[in-house]
């Protein structure tokens, strides 16, 4: 048998909140034509929104097609499906119920393309977390509404920039709730996805992941709690039974002090802030939040709306453009592992992780 494949790879991508920076990041990013050379982009989000920031940001010409749905997108151009044509509410730097819920839209539509395999991957710009809630929409972030939208009972949070990766066993839950998820067996769960990711994802074939300890200094032997030689310590040793090269728990503050992520392929962190802050700094805004362990390639920039900034032409594009070659690299990545598992060779694809492309038998 052999995969139907597309003559391009079309990236599908939100427009996020129109009061944020996102479709300011979309008209910097697509200004340079080289772009159009990478992939077909179909833009969800809202034509008079381009046209508000372009006035905005005193852009005087910046070509568009607009089409009805994605299997009209066209190469070579800046394809955009106009999710809510009566919008017209479009404040720079003002958070709304009415972008907040364009935005909703925006993301229901791109998911469904998504699922039915018209795009390839998504990217997914900044959205404002109180102004999209509705009854279809009860969720913290993308992440828990793509896990839902995709039947995925578990994923994983992993950050990216270069060959820095760093994953986060919680996510977005109060730090008073931390302790209590620090569960031996959640933990291994996370540190499985990882690895499988890392594979498949990334092309490593002995990827090797370092593991933060919860507590000051990794719990100081108990001292400072427990979680670390209980929970985390254990679960590090079922990963390494299982075949994974696993280290840790590393007091966290030592090991990104000491420059101790260099020497491996990811980070297991505890947290959401102790994962990310060091991420952040590293990176200089210029990272990637890929969603691991979903049945599709989603990415998204490492900020959020910028509410502050929004309409003044000082948006940084950088995190959105990476976010654009990331998704393209893991498609492919994941497309070549599934080819070879299609041909019989060995792949390390898992199940959970297969992308969902047509299969077509052959006599």
């Amino acid at each position: 048998m052999h995969l139907k494949t597309k003559e391009n790879t079309k990236i599908a991508i939100t427009m996020g909140d129109l009061s944020g920076i996102g479709p300011e990041l979309i008209i910097r990013t697509f200004e340079d034509p080289r772009m159009l050379n990478q992939f077909t982009p179909v833009i969800y989000g809202s034509v008079k929104a381009i046209n508000f920031y372009r006035r905005l940001l005193n852009i005087e010409k910046f070509n568009y097609t607009v089409i009805a749905d994605a299997k009209q997108a066209r190469p070579m151009r800046f394809n955009i499906i106009d999710c809510v044509p009566g919008f017209d509410r479009i404040e720079a730097g003002i958070a709304s119920q009415a972008s907040g819920q364009a935005a909703f839209t925006f993301l229901e539509a791109a998911v469904q393309d998504l699922k039915s395999g018209v795009v390839d991957a998504l990217v997914t710009l900044p959205i404002d977390k109180s102004t999209i809630q509705n009854t279809k929409f009860t969720f913290p972030g993308h992440t828990e509404y793509l896990a839902a939208q995709f039947g995925v009972e578990d994923n994983l949070m992993l950050m990216v920039h270069h060959d820095l990766r760093i994953a986060t066993v919680t996510g977005h839950i109060p730090v008073k709730e931390i302790s209590s998820n620090m569960i031996t067996g959640k933990i291994y769960g996370k540190l499985r996805l990882l690895n499988q990711s890392l594979k498949v994802d990334f092309n490593l074939q002995q990827p090797k992941i370092a593991v933060l300890g919860l507590n000051p200094h990794a719990g100081d032997h108990g001292l400072l709690g427990k979680e670390d030689k209980e929970k985390i310590e254990t679960a590090v040793n079922q990963a390494r039974d299982n075949g994974m090269f696993v280290m840790g728990p590393f007091p966290a503050d030592g090991f990104f002090g000491q420059g101790l992520y260099r020497k491996f392929d990811a980070v297991l962190a505890m947290y959401h802030d102790q994962g990310l802050i060091p991420f952040k700094l590293l990176c200089e805004s210029q990272g990637v939040n890929f969603t691991a362990g979903m049945p599709v390639i989603r990415t998204s920039p490492d900020h959020g709306t910028a509410y502050d900034i929004a309409g003044k032409g000082v948006a940084d594009d950088g995190s959105f453009r990476n976010a654009l070659y990331l998704a393209l690299d893991l498609y492919h990545s994941r497309k070549e592992n599934l080819e070879l598992a299609a041909g019989s060779l060995k792949a390390v694809v898992p199940a959970e992780l297969m992308m969902h492309d047509e299969v077509v038998e052959e006599n």
